[in-house]
């Protein structure tokens, strides 16, 4: 097992900048790898935050968000998709979002991603465990902090980090634009995906990993450890809501839905 360990730690052996760009089971899973990636959703925890899990069909690169917690289901599907871990990305120190950060680390050995401003709020983790009644879990080392702007690069993808504070002071959501994944397909036919004139496909529509900032009809709350009501109004405000209709979201708990019906339907969202 231990050796296991090390050969995992080993074939995720990285330099900083092979991560990030500054700038330069009976339970569902949600699959969709039709649209030239491999994207499932996986409910976990108590509070059944959505782990998701983006990988490269062509390379097999992922990168895992928020996995709060049953490890092993999520290694099971990792291992099921032949997937190497590339980073490990929490969108807030929450509890039920980092609960197996720890655990997901030591058997991937992939580092493990996170905004500075939430540091102090991972490292409270005892008393957000005594709050819920639940025990604490295991800590791991921050490998990377994340900043607005950031770049997270695996296999052909990337992902823009939007820091989005108010639910959290260090919330990140992050950013898939139509064009960031440039993958040559190697059945143009099965793919829904539309290639460009040099046999590349994009990705049908932008896609948004928004962790507890957005939901379907609803916010992150913000009654919670630095949580701020102002903050989170103008992350929506001035950022998310900048992001095209069509962007698809998938929330950090609960269904998906789009930046265009979020703008028009839900009620935190309109004009006073």
């Amino acid at each position: 097992m231990v050796r296991g360990g090390d050969r995992a730690r080993e074939a995720n052996r990285f330099r900083s900048d092979d991560i990030i760009l500054v700038m330069s089971d009976g339970r569902p899973a949600l699959n969709a790898a039709s649209d030239g990636l491999i994207h499932i959703t996986i409910p976990v925890g108590m509070l059944q935050c959505n782990c998701s899990i983006i990988g490269d069909p062509a390379t097999r690169e992922a990168l895992v968000v928020d996995p709060g917690d049953e490890v092993t289901r999520i290694l099971d599907l990792i291992g099921r998709h032949r997937l190497i871990v590339k980073a490990i990305v929490s969108t807030h120190a929450h509890i039920d979002h980092v609960g197996g950060l720890s655990k997901l680390h030591q058997y991937t050995g992939a580092p493990v991603l996170m905004h500075r401003d939430d540091l102090p709020l991972y490292q409270a983790m005892d008393r957000q465990a005594s709050f819920l009644g639940v025990l604490s879990p295991e800590l791991t080392d921050i490998d990377q902090l994340l900043k607005e702007g950031d770049v997270l690069h695996w296999g052909r993808f990337e992902a823009q980090v939007i820091h989005t504070p108010g639910h959290t002071p260090g919330s990140v959501s992050l950013y898939l634009a139509q064009d960031a994944g440039k993958i040559t397909a190697p059945d143009k036919k099965a793919s829904i995906a539309i290639p460009d004139d040099a046999g590349n496909i994009l990705l049908p529509a932008p896609r948004l990993f928004s962790g507890d900032t957005l939901f379907a009809g609803s916010i992150g709350r913000t009654d919670l450890w630095g949580g701020s009501m102002e903050q989170i109004m103008d992350s929506l405000r001035t950022k998310l809501m900048h992001l095209p209709d069509e962007t698809i979201v998938h929330p950090g708990h609960g269904p998906g839905t789009t930046i265009g019906n979020e703008r028009h339907l839900n009620p935190f969202l309109q004009p006073e």
